[in-house]
């Protein structure tokens, strides 16, 4: 796999090892997995205008770096993508205890459980992990993972 920087605007293909392929854009930590499961690669990336995500995570940075998802192309990011969702932070020590966490600026507010019902954990996810969770998604079963990542 050739080395590769990790460019914002930049569109990855993930190859999901199942004959299917999603794609992806780099946004700033955070990387947009648009909602598209096919069994051929893409060329012309301006379908992916009209995907809508699903879900924003930060990624180990060799993902992209070592060429495990190669990179295709670059296509300006919506102006609605340009700020990453909020996520949530659970203490590990004291469970009942969340914070909103916002990926653009790195504050973080305390929340209630009610208040990070349907964010997504902030964590760094492994490629296998996230390529796990997309396939899962399209076959309609909750993914190991994910699961993990809810809140306790």
């Amino acid at each position: 796999m050739a080395k590769q920087k990790r460019t914002i605007g930049s569109i990855l293909e993930i190859d999901l090892r199942n004959g299917y392929y999603n794609y992806a854009q780099i946004i700033n930590a955070d990387i947009l997995f648009f909602d598209i499961y096919t069994d051929k690669k893409i060329s012309d990336l301006n379908i992916l205008k009209n995907k809508k995500p699903l879900f924003f995570l930060g990624v180990y940075n060799n993902t992209i770096t070592d060429g495990r998802w190669k990179k295709v192309g670059s296509l300006p990011i919506k102006d609605e993508y340009k700020y990453t969702p909020m996520k949530f932070i659970q203490d590990a020590l004291n469970p009942d205890k969340f914070e909103i966490y916002n990926p653009n600026t790195g504050e973080t507010v305390p929340a209630t459980k009610k208040q990070i019902e349907n964010l997504e954990c902030a964590a760094v996810w492994d490629a296998e992990h996230v390529e796990s969770r997309i396939r899962d998604y399209y076959n309609g079963v909750p993914n190991i993972w994910a699961e993990q990542m809810k809140p306790k």
